[in-house]
């Protein structure tokens, strides 16, 4: 249970975690698997023969590939809670003061944006003028932190990766990459920085997205190097708001493109580029569909928190698209909340 910022709330994952949404990297392709070897089968074997699984050795790869998978996600808390005791007990950060959120990290431009957002008769449209607003529906760019800080961000999350201590990665896309709860980020700084400086901004430009009632989160570093991860497939995210901060590096290329909403078909869809900016944040809906091209040299780290509202996905579980069923983990899992019948609605009150 994660208790903080937003006080004492206890979260849970939908049961689609263990079946949905198991990415396979040598096909590009998201399966479904239902512990049932002759129905995955039966469901998918077309789609992966045309592209390129035609051999019953390849089958029987895929197959163990997704159970080993689905046996990861299942032991994805108790390894949490081992990896964090080791870095605990063992990590020394190199910058200890940044695991504390503190105004002088960002930016005048962002402390701006924010001064107006809390204003009780501020605007969606008042907002927008101080926004970058992109070419792509309803998604909106501005600087958030500073050179220094960003800096100063990137050499700790370089100084925990040259270290032998366990390591969980962002998710089956990112092969390189920081959990930030994991390296103590969550309490002082992430939870934060989404309730008190990112939830006054997003409460104006997504309402219907609970903007105002982001509850929890997931935050880790990607990054794209050559010889490592150099992109990023076409993909929505687990969140209601995503924000993503570029933090620098020197790099070429690499540019995220968007699509339409995930329920869109791709045949109708238009994509639209943009070009990371270090220091600058990117926020859009966390449904959106998106990707990143590949790097050509150099190497960029970048900030996501995938923002989560209880009161929206507590309706609808985003990656299987029906009411959750829920299971109990640790920490914010993946944002859902057992509500109560006469719970408040805080999306109301907010």
């Amino acid at each position: 249970m994660d208790v903080g910022i937003d006080g004492e709330q206890e979260f849970y994952v939908c049961a689609c975690f263990y079946t949905h949404n198991i990415f396979l990297q040598e096909y590009n392709l998201h399966v479904t698997y239902f512990n049932d070897e002759n129905r995955f089968i039966h469901d998918w074997k077309q789609a992966l023969f045309s592209r390129g699984c035609r051999t019953e050795d390849q089958m029987k790869t895929v197959i163990q590939q997704i159970k080993d998978e689905v046996m990861r996600r299942k032991s994805l808390g108790q390894q949490f809670l081992e990896r964090r005791q080791k870095i605990f007990q063992d990590y020394k950060p190199l910058h200890p003061h940044i695991y504390k959120l503190l105004d002088s990290y960002f930016t005048e431009e962002f402390l701006d944006i924010l001064h107006y957002a809390r204003q009780e008769d501020a605007t969606a449209e008042g907002l927008k003028e101080k926004l970058t607003v992109e070419s792509s529906s309803e998604v909106y760019s501005f600087p958030v932190f500073t050179s220094q800080f960003c800096e100063q961000f990137m050499e700790e999350i370089s100084h925990f990766e040259n270290t032998d201590l366990p390591k969980g990665r962002p998710n089956t896309m990112n092969n390189y990459g920081v959990l930030l709860n994991e390296l103590g980020f969550d309490e002082d700084f992430i939870s934060p920085l989404r309730a008190l400086y990112l939830r006054p901004i997003t409460q104006l430009l997504y309402p219907e997205w609970g903007g105002s009632c982001l509850d929890s989160h997931k935050a880790f570093i990607v990054k794209y190097k050559l010889g490592e991860d150099l992109s990023l497939n076409y993909h929505y995210d687990n969140s209601e708001i995503t924000i993503n901060v570029s933090l620098g590096r020197q790099f070429s290329e690499g540019s995220l493109y968007f699509g339409d909403m995930r329920w869109v078909p791709m045949n109708e869809t238009t994509c639209t580029e943009y070009t990371h900016k270090p220091t600058y944040g990117l926020l859009h809906r966390g449904q959106h569909m998106h990707g990143a091209l590949p790097i050509t040299e150099g190497e960029r780290y970048n900030l996501i928190v995938w923002m989560r509202a209880s009161k929206v996905r507590n309706e609808m579980c985003p990656m299987c698209g029906r009411k959750p069923k829920l299971v109990k983990t640790i920490g914010f899992g993946d944002g859902f909340t057992q509500e109560q019948p006469d719970m408040v609605n805080l999306c109301s009150t907010l």
